[in-house]
């Protein structure tokens, strides 16, 4: 069963670059002409790879020597994707898509736009969109390892935390839910536009939880799978806004994922409050920043330790 969940890093590792209306433009040179800078672990990063990363930090306003810190740039992105590779862990094209079309949003512009400030800046649409699908698939990665790692906050700390608000525990909506997969297998993801179709129709005339499984029985490859209870700082970030703005008894949109489409049923919400929501909500409101920085920090001097890394 897959269970909705939390990536707990999204926030530590967010891009946060604020476009230029009218960025410089940087001269970048073609792919076929670029040198081979560094290998890691057998992966080549070029000269080309090394431009287009400074350019990118050049529009992040950042300073001093932008080709070198472009270069260990690209160095812990090779590190990362490896470590990725070997964990198995995927980001649908479609999820990157839709990060891209999020961050174009959020910076007032269409995707159209923002591949234009892309590609007159020297960075590229596509340069940009590694980049995301890297992070959000570390994200992945470092949530596994704090997990594994036991990481949370003690019960002393919880304690701690309570004295310091005199007593008072903090609430957090639980909720019920429930999720539709309109199944899509790996082969035939040329079906994913006539089963977004048949997801979109469903959803239009969902009816709540309770009938949703008599309702799919007329449906081919149709899986409905009871997620039980689910503490608001427990929602994943892809799914978070959107169930939060659906009221019981609807669903969300409709999103492409690596199982095919599908959207989430909202069965009920209440608000609760105990020692468990308490440790949860505290741990949301905490260091985690911090923690993650750290845990990024650590895993990639472990990678570095056992990766062969040449420059030329």
């Amino acid at each position: 069963m897959i269970l909705i969940r939390k990536y707990l890093f999204s926030a530590s590792f967010a891009v946060l670059v604020a476009f230029s209306t009218a960025p410089a433009v940087l001269t970048a040179a073609p792919a076929a002409a670029s040198e081979i800078k560094y290998v890691v672990n057998g992966a080549a990063i070029t000269s080309y790879d090394i431009q287009r990363r400074a350019a990118f930090l050049k529009l992040q306003h950042r300073t001093g020597n932008l080709n070198k810190l472009a270069g260990d740039e690209m160095v812990d992105q090779a590190l990362r994707t490896a470590e990725i590779k070997r964990l198995n862990i995927k980001v649908s094209d479609q999820q990157v898509e839709d990060a891209f079309k999020r961050f174009a949003s959020s910076n007032k512009m269409s995707p159209a736009q923002l591949t234009q400030v892309l590609d007159h800046a020297g960075v590229t649409a596509q340069h940009f969109k590694d980049f995301i699908r890297t992070q959000m698939s570390w994200n992945q990665a470092l949530s596994a390892r704090f997990n594994s790692q036991g990481g949370s906050m003690s019960e002393q700390d919880v304690v701690q935390r309570m004295l310091q608000q005199k007593g008072s525990k903090p609430t957090a909506t639980e909720y019920m839910l429930q999720q539709v997969i309109f199944v899509v297998p790996a082969k035939e993801r040329g079906l994913i536009a006539k089963r977004k179709r048949e997801a979109e129709s469903m959803r239009a005339r969902y009816g709540g939880c309770n009938t949703t499984r008599e309702f799919a029985k007329g449906l081919i490859d149709v899986t409905v799978r009871d997620l039980g209870r689910v503490l608001a700082p427990e929602l994943p970030s892809e799914w978070a806004d959107q169930i939060k703005k659906t009221k019981v008894g609807g669903a969300t949109g409709v999103r492409e994922t690596e199982r095919g489409v599908e959207f989430i049923g909202i069965c009920s919400a209440r608000e609760v409050s105990d020692d468990k929501v308490a440790k949860m909500v505290f741990q949301s409101e905490g260091n985690q920043d911090q923690q993650a920085e750290q845990l990024n920090k650590t895993y990639i001097d472990e990678l570095k330790k056992r990766a062969k890394i040449v420059e030329r």
